[in-house]
């Protein structure tokens, strides 16, 4: 006990010393929230990872993928380091540091008011950022309360609370460049953790080969396998699990959905250089196959841990105590790490979440509204005062969660994605994207989320495979599908403007020989 509280002060002092060090850089709005986009290549990765990977994977999404698909949900993590981290690197890594550079946007509804010229659609999107990023801040405190029960004994509300405090005091005090910074730490933290917890829980099942034999040794139930299935024995150790299909369907929401998700595509905004991000690519991928591979390889051992502590009295399979059943057999030391583990990436996560709400509210709507003449010392200090409303929302959330707020977490993420994805990146390669098609995208995306949340509560029956997760994809996929096929049946944008804002990538630069060979005359 003395060592797992001596590692959460050590951590908790660094936490708050990066705060004071870093509020040199917080002075102004373009340091408080971007770091003086002069971030470099590590710090960006890490922070982009922290920020995609919080407890909700380690806890929730390891455990209940783990449980449903075994072995297989380990493409989940694959997909994510593939599609969620590489690919969005290399598409709109670069392409977003530079435009939004150009137009000095420096948050994502901002980015949709000035590249497709409408103060109303940066209004728009602030709203929806607004919305759908509460619940899904509150949704971080989840998982923690099993977890710091099994190692302090500590009840989950001053969990949920000192959590909340220690993130607010140094986003606060150093803003991005304290988050970024706190990020590459607890990502170091996370890297360490999961792969020590990994080693520990196969040790305890043997070894790797056994821990194999004995998953594959249990059967799904035949009502939830795949129908075109009729073997189901050794499905959970097998390479696509008893349901392809909704495994795809995690996969796509999990990896292509941080492509439109406001916390995550702000990362790119702040690096300092386009040959950062290059180097930033390779970290920011080999950290996700690492941590959300890792996670949910862990979950699909899930069922090896079978018994009635993560079953509720009715039958009902308790998904966030899978994984906290399988640290318990774990050594104190190591319970300790993963204790640790957990809150830094449900704090980085946080941090996150709480300066994109703060700063979309603030910037996309007070500031163009009430606040027009407010100059960058008032704007910031605005901002700060946000960040502990937010986080004393989520509180609030988190301590006395309506009935709703369990499905509303879950749409959450496709609510965003599924707005935002396809009109930024279109935004960002296409002059030809119009106004009336991120028009209707975000009717599209808010719409299909709102009505799957409210049809069941006015009794209608909607099938078991439209859940959240499904949803979402379709959210996000049709984005990309209607974008496009309204922008040609829609006004065009002004041709004068658009040549304006993509002249930024007509800009002549400088590189050496080994990067390009001029061809001979």
């Amino acid at each position: 006990m003395v060592i797992k509280i001596l590692l959460l002060i050590v951590f908790f002092a660094v936490m708050i010393g990066v705060g004071v060090y870093s509020r040199k850089n917080a002075t102004d709005v373009n340091g408080f929230l971007l770091g003086g986009r002069s971030v470099g290549p590590w710090l960006t990765a890490f922070a982009y990872g922290t920020s995609y990977f919080s407890a909700v994977v380690f806890i929730g999404y390891a455990g209940q993928f783990g449980w449903k698909f075994g072995l297989s949900s380990t493409w989940i993590g694959l997909g994510n380091a593939f599609i969620g981290s590489l690919l969005a690197w290399v598409l709109m890594g670069r392409r977003t540091r530079v435009m939004t550079h150009h137009l000095d946007a420096k948050t994502m509804p901002d980015f949709f008011g000035k590249r497709y010229d409408s103060n109303a659609l940066r209004i728009t999107a602030a709203a929806i950022a607004f919305i759908f990023l509460i619940p899904y801040t509150a949704s971080l405190y989840k998982g923690l309360s099993t977890l710091f029960g099994l190692a302090f004994n500590i009840p989950y509300v001053w969990c949920v609370i000192g959590m909340a405090v220690l993130t607010a005091v140094y986003v606060i005090l150093g803003g991005y460049m304290a988050t970024a910074i706190n990020d590459f730490i607890q990502g170091i933290i996370m890297l360490g953790g999961i792969i020590a917890v990994i080693a520990a829980v196969l040790s305890g099942q043997g070894g790797f080969l056994s821990a194999i034999k004995k998953l594959a040794d249990i059967s799904p139930d035949p009502a939830v396998a795949a129908a075109p299935l009729k073997d189901m024995h050794g499905m959970f150790a097998s390479f696509f699990g008893p349901d392809p299909l909704s495994l795809l369907g995690v996969i796509i929401l999990t990896s292509l959905g941080t492509w439109g998700l406001p916390q995550m595509v702000g990362k790119f905004y702040s690096i300092k250089s386009e040959k950062a991000v290059k180097t930033g690519t390779v970290v920011s991928t080999i950290f996700a196959v690492i941590i959300s591979g890792g996670c949910y390889f862990l979950g699909g051992f899930g069922r090896l841990f079978d018994n009635p502590a993560i079953h509720a009295a009715n039958g009902k399979m308790l998904y966030d105590s899978i994984v906290p059943q399988m640290l318990t057999t774990l050594p104190d030391i190591l319970i300790g790490v993963v204790v640790v583990l957990v809150l830094s990436a449900s704090m980085s996560t946080l941090s996150s979440l709480v300066l994109t709400s703060s700063s979309t509210l603030t910037l996309d709507m007070l500031k163009l509204t009430c606040m027009k003449k407010a100059d960058e010392k008032k704007t910031v200090l605005v901002m700060r005062i946000f960040i502990v409303f937010f986080i004393a929302l989520s509180v609030i959330i988190a301590l006395n969660p309506p009935t709703f707020i369990a499905q509303l977490m879950g749409y959450s993420w496709g609510a965003l994605a599924g707005s935002f994805l396809a009109p930024f990146l279109y935004g960002l390669f296409s002059k030809k994207v119009t106004k009336a098609s991120v028009w209707v995208n975000f009717i599209w995306g808010v719409g299909i989320t709102v009505a799957f949340i409210i049809l069941p509560r006015v009794g209608v029956k909607v099938p078991p495979s439209l859940n959240p997760i499904n949803v979402g994809a379709i959210a996000m996929v049709g984005g990309l599908i209607i974008v496009p096929l309204v922008s040609l049946f829609t006004p065009k944008m002004d041709k004068a403007r658009m040549d304006e804002v993509f002249a930024c990538y007509d800009e002549k630069v400088q590189v050496e020989k080994k990067m390009y060979l001029k061809e001979e005359d």
